[in-house]
């Protein structure tokens, strides 16, 4: 079996679970076509209803350059009903381009996203409650492989490497994974004081009232992670973020935050200190929406891409911004930007005054 049919069978399979009836709404671009070919033989396999929705090369471009009013409002009835009513929702991230490449209207922008923005509430509260079964996933392209520094073909390997294709059962093992994290959050549900500490980093936060999630491979495939809502207004302390980021189409280094009664009260960049000074000027954006570990051992170097950056083993993330509602979290705001710091260096997570976790590693039994 090749990797596609491998990749369409475990995001059928696993990651959505599709079962007999269920509609499955699939979003992606042309460049895409390959794999969205091999998940629709899958949905179908399963007894699932498929619609297709493939975006087209400079499709944004022309609807900013061109779109009126009407046209910007316009929302597409498919997609529509689809965070309304359907069961199941898979995008493939399969981009163009790496970074923006046109100066976008800002006026514009902001028609489309009010137009959309019932629908994201929507997705938001469906997904929250798994009325929505939803997964991201990434196909291949030429803009990210370029953005991590790699070849088409090794961002290829790399991609099915830490999406476990190379497995004689991907599915066996994401749910091997799937059992061991249980029991780390298992024990993080059970506390309520988080610390984090490493090079840079000295900061904890409440977790009282809130739920760890198990991020297990069904809503981000690659996955490897659990994460938290922390308490808005309980973080303290300071954290530098090693790992660069992409964001809005540029790039950020070298990110410290610090923190006061859960107020990001201070902060600066290495590089891209401007856009930071304009994302904290956003409301919620000075507030944590998310504070997470990443587990993915297949995944050991950053490539500029959060979907994987976020997974490595060995670090931690903390987002800004929007907080997950599954996790009890109450902040709001128009973006989730999450920031990586790096733990495999004598790095130390105490959970109730108790280290359960050293230089990247568990100490849990």
């Amino acid at each position: 079996m090749n990797y596609l049919k491998k990749y369409a069978k475990l995001l059928v399979g696993y990651s959505l679970s599709v079962q007999l009836g269920e509609r499955v709404y699939i979003a992606s671009t042309t460049l895409a076509e390959d794999l969205v070919r091999e998940v629709y033989a899958e949905v179908l396999k399963a007894g699932g209803i498929p619609y297709v929705s493939l975006s087209f090369r400079e499709q944004g471009r022309l609807l900013n350059q061109y779109g009126e009013t009407p046209q910007l409002e316009a929302i597409d009835p498919i997609y529509a009903q689809a965070m309304q009513e359907f069961e199941c929702y898979l995008y493939i991230r399969a981009p163009f381009y790496g970074q923006l490449c046109y100066s976008p209207n800002g006026d514009k922008q902001k028609l489309r996203a009010l137009a959309h923005a019932p629908y994201r509430k929507l997705y938001s509260e469906r997904t929250a409650d798994l009325r929505l079964k939803r997964s991201l996933c990434e196909y291949p392209t030429m803009a990210h492989a370029q953005n991590a520094g790699l070849s088409l073909d090794e961002y290829t390997d790399f991609i099915y490497t830490a999406c476990r294709l190379d497995a004689a059962d991907p599915k066996a093992a994401w749910e091997a994974l799937s059992r061991e994290q249980q029991g780390i959050v298992d024990h993080l549900n059970a506390c309520s004081q988080i610390h984090y500490k490493g090079e840079g980093i000295d900061i904890q936060f409440s977790t009282a009232g809130r739920k760890w999630i198990n991020s297990d491979g069904k809503t981000n495939m690659p996955s490897g992670e659990v994460y938290t809502a922390p308490v808005e207004d309980s973080v303290e302390g300071q954290i530098h973020f090693a790992y660069p980021s992409i964001f809005q189409g540029q790039e950020v280094e070298g990110i410290t935050l610090w923190v006061k009664a859960g107020e990001i009260q201070r902060w600066e960049a290495k590089k891209g200190q401007k856009l930071l000074d304009q994302i904290f000027e956003i409301p919620g954006a000075r507030r944590f929406g998310e504070a997470a570990i990443g587990t993915n051992r297949d995944i050991q170097r950053p490539v500029k891409n959060i979907l994987f950056d976020e997974k490595i083993g060995g670090t931690v993330h903390m987002a800004v911004g929007q907080t997950y509602m599954q996790c009890g979290g109450k902040n709001q705001s128009a973006i989730h930007w999450d920031m990586i710091a790096e733990m495999k260096n004598g790095g130390e997570i105490w959970a109730d005054g108790e280290k359960i976790y050293d230089s990247g590693q568990f100490l849990l039994g």
